[in-house]
C-alpha cells in the first residue's frame, strides 16, 4: 500500500545520536521560533480504504496542498509566524513556516476517488482500494469435460 524510506529510522543505531543531536541544538534554550521539522503520520488499511492522519496543528486549511503525481501523493502546508504589532516575544517556541512529505503509493489504490479532511489539527486522507486488486472469487470449470472449440467461418464462406 506504501513505500517509507527513512534513512535513519529506529532501526539505525545512529537514529537516537541524531535525534540527540536534534533536541539539543533546535530546543536548548532557544527563545525564538525554529522551522518546521516534519509531518508525524499514523497509514492504515481498513476494509477497502487506505487511511493517512499527518499533524498540522495551526495550519491554516487553505493553505494544505494535495496533489498526485503518478503514484506519488505529496502533501504541503504552511504555519505561519503570527504577525503582531508592537509585541515583544518574551518566547517562542512553536514551529512555523512551510512543510512538504511525499509518500509513493502502491498502484492498488484508486487515486482518483481519495478523499481529504482537516479537523483539529488533523489532515486524513482516504483512498480507496481499486476494484481490480480487491480479492474476489474465480469459478474453476471442471477438468473432466472436454470444451469443445468451434471454427468460425471464414467471411468468403458467409459471403458465397
Amino acid at each position: 500500500m506504501l513505500t517509507a524510506y527513512d534513512p535513519f529510522g529506529s532501526a539505525s543505531p545512529l537514529s537516537s545520536a541524531f535525534r540527540a543531536l536534534d533536541q539539543l541544538t533546535s530546543r536548548a534554550g532557544t527563545t525564538t521560533a525554529r522551522a518546521l521539522a516534519g509531518m508525524p503520520m499514523d497509514a492504515y488499511r481498513v476494509g477497502d480504504q487506505f487511511v493517512a492522519h499527518f499533524d498540522l496543528p495551526g495550519v491554516d486549511p487553505g493553505s494544505i496542498d494535495l496533489s498526485i503525481e503518478g503514484t506519488t501523493l505529496t502533501i504541503s502546508a504552511e504555519r505561519s509566524v503570527p504577525q503582531l504589532e508592537g509585541a515583544e516575544w518574551s518566547v517562542a517556541e512553536r514551529p512555523f513556516g512551510s512543510y512538504t512529505r511525499q509518500l509513493v503509493l502502491g498502484r492498488s489504490l484508486d487515486t482518483d476517488r481519495l478523499e481529504a479532511s482537516y479537523h483539529d489539527g488533523v489532515l486524513t486522507v482516504s483512498i480507496p482500494v481499486a476494484e481490480k486488486a480487491k480479492a474476489r472469487k474465480i469459478t474453476v470449470s471442471r477438468a473432466d469435460t472436454p470444451t469443445t472449440i468451434q471454427a468460425a467461418e471464414s467471411p468468403q464462406a458467409v459471403e458465397s
